[in-house]
């Protein structure tokens, strides 16, 4: 789980960024962001019901897609909000293959510094 201060939750911030922010596909991940002007970078990460109606089985993909950020939280640029909705067929995936596709998302959205 990520830290307190690299979390996104009100509501209406999660709304904002996914109206107004760029979006990235890869695969089976869905990357959205939005400058925040804060010092932090703040993540979101939403799965929906239709993948399974077992909470287990969503949480496995939320870990899963948590190690993919703090694998590459270091080299996050700060001040920008993201959301990362999964794409059904992500249940199937290992966990080395999630983080491999969360950081070819980050890449893509540019959000690695180099």
């Amino acid at each position: 789980m990520l830290n307190k201060s690299h979390r996104l939750k009100k509501n209406n911030d999660i709304v904002k960024v996914l109206k107004e922010g760029k979006k990235f596909i890869e695969s089976f991940l869905i990357i959205k962001t939005l400058p925040n002007n804060l010092e932090e970078t703040r993540f979101a990460f939403i799965i929906s019901k239709k993948f399974s109606k077992k909470a287990v089985v969503r949480n496995r993909i939320r870990r899963q897609i948590s190690e993919g950020i703090k694998d590459n939280l270091e080299t996050i640029k700060k001040g920008i909000d993201v959301v990362i909705l999964s794409i059904p067929g992500v249940q199937e995936r290992d966990t080395e293959e999630v983080r491999k596709t969360v950081k070819k998302l980050l890449d893509k959205a540019n959000l690695i510094t180099k």
